[in-house]
C-alpha cells in the first residue's frame, strides 16, 4: 500500500517521490523556494483532509474553518525541512495571535523519527502522519505540494491563497501570510 501511495504522488502533477536528477537520488524532489500568492477570486478549494496526530489525535482541516491555515508537508529524513524547521517554528508562533494556525504533514516517516525531529525544532504545532502519502494525494486536484519540502496557505474561507515549493524563508512565508491575514 505505502508504495502505491508513493507512486500515486509520483503519477500526479507534482512528483513528490519521484527519482529524478532534481531528487539528488533521494526518491523525494526538494524545490527551489519559489513561492506564489494567488488572489482572492482565484483560488481553490481546500480538500477536506484528516488524519492522526503524531500524538495519537485526530485532526481534520475543517476544524480550522475561520482561521489562516499554514500547512507544511516535511520528512525528519529530509535536509531542507531541518533548515526550515526553525523558520517555521517561529512565524508559527509570532502569527498565532492574527488567527494563524500550522500544521505539519510528515510524509514517508516513522512516528518515532517524526516525533524526535518535532522535540529536537521545539515544533509546538501538531503534525499528521502521513506514511502513504495520502493526504499529499488529497491536493492533486488543486495545488499540489510538489516537493518535500511544500508549504500552503489556506485562507479563512478554506481556499489555497500561497504555495512555498521547496525550503520556506521567513520572509517568503511571512509576505504571504501578511497578505492574507490581512484580508487580501
Amino acid at each position: 500500500m505505502a508504495v502505491a501511495g508513493v507512486l500515486g504522488v509520483a503519477a500526479c502533477g507534482g512528483q513528490i517521490a519521484a527519482n529524478t536528477p532534481a531528487s539528488n537520488g533521494n526518491n523525494f524532489v526538494s524545490g527551489n523556494g519559489t513561492s506564489s500568492y494567488f488572489k482572492a477570486g482565484s483560488r481553490l478549494a481546500a480538500p477536506a483532509v484528516s488524519g492522526s496526530t503524531l500524538s495519537g489525535a485526530r485532526l481534520s482541516l475543517s476544524s480550522y474553518r475561520g482561521k489562516v491555515v499554514v500547512i507544511n508537508f516535511w520528512g525528519s529524513w529530509c535536509a531542507p525541512c531541518r533548515s526550515e524547521a526553525p523558520t517555521l517554528a517561529v512565524l508559527s508562533e509570532q502569527y498565532q495571535s492574527k488567527g494563524v494556525r500550522f500544521v505539519g504533514v510528515d510524509i514517508r516517516d516513522s512516528p518515532a523519527s517524526a516525533r524526535a525531529f518535532v522535540q529536537n525544532f521545539g515544533i509546538s504545532y501538531p503534525s499528521l502522519n502521513d506514511p502513504a502519502d495520502e493526504i499529499a494525494l488529497a491536493f492533486r486536484h488543486t495545488v499540489p505540494p510538489a516537493a518535500i519540502p511544500s508549504t500552503l496557505v489556506i485562507d479563512r474561507n478554506g481556499q489555497i491563497a500561497g504555495r512555498v515549493i521547496g525550503q520556506t524563508s521567513y520572509s517568503s512565508l511571512g509576505n504571504i501570510l501578511a497578505k492574507v491575514t490581512a484580508g487580501g
